[in-house]
């Protein structure tokens, strides 16, 4: 085994595994989905090995650079290791991200719609573009196009297929991944309550919705949530 990489320290190693702990036992992932984090003051990150989320251990992670490489640890990394890559590699900014397959972005992806604020916790995401191709995102050139419908945003859903959430950390993305398949969740119900008729649903208006955002997206609130999401899964 090669020698672990500059920075990979135990916490952030136990932050990684605990978050696809959480993507599996909240329900957003399965067999598949993943979660990573950068490496502060490189351009590496840590993710699991090709197993479910729900199987993921401190010990097991990897070590993987911008161009999907393994540089340390044990195994192959999933094959869509390119979505991480490729948006670490197009976002200083971005400190973890997490590759979910959330029942209900997937339901709004495929009925023509993106997630949109009807409660507090949805408007954290902020705007949610979605990325039309179907299928897995197994080269480079589909993870920069990712990259690309991402853009400066922090969550995106694809069709089809899930989300992807980006942040300034693993704990934050996990927990905006969380929140924006609740706000999903809630939108599906809400239309079909609504009999399909999208014009009744009260969305939040975009003063609300930045209003809203900026009183829940502080640390205390974030740690918060981590927390609560956390301590389920140990």
């Amino acid at each position: 085994m090669k020698r672990p990489g500059r920075g990979a320290t135990p916490a952030l190693r136990s932050d990684v595994a605990l978050a696809n702990l959480v993507i599996e036992r909240f329900g957003l992932s399965n067999a598949f989905g993943h979660a990573s984090a950068r490496i502060p003051g490189t351009d590496r990150f840590l993710m699991p090995t090709r197993r479910s989320p729900g199987l993921a251990t401190a010990a097991t992670l990897l070590t993987v650079d911008l161009d999907g490489r393994v540089v340390d640890g044990d195994g192959a990394p999933n094959s869509e290791v390119w979505i991480h890559a490729r948006i670490y590699a197009a976002r200083s900014d971005v400190g973890g991200v997490a590759h979910v397959h959330a029942p209900s972005c997937v339901v709004l992806g495929q009925i023509g719609r993106t997630v949109r604020p009807l409660h507090n916790a949805g408007a954290v995401a902020g705007e949610v573009p979605v990325y039309q191709r179907p299928g897995l995102i197994r080269t480079r050139d589909l993870g920069d196009a990712v990259a690309a419908v991402l853009g400066h945003r922090r969550a995106m859903l694809l069709r089809g297929h899930g989300a992807n959430v980006a942040d300034a950390d693993v704990r934050r993305a996990i927990v905006v991944a969380c929140f924006l398949e609740e706000a999903a969740r809630l939108q599906v119900d809400a239309l079909a309550a609504a009999g399909g008729h999208e014009a009744w649903l009260r969305y939040y208006g975009a003063e609300e919705a930045d209003r809203v955002r900026a009183e829940l997206d502080t640390p205390v609130s974030m740690d918060r949530a981590w927390e609560y999401y956390a301590a389920l899964v140990r």
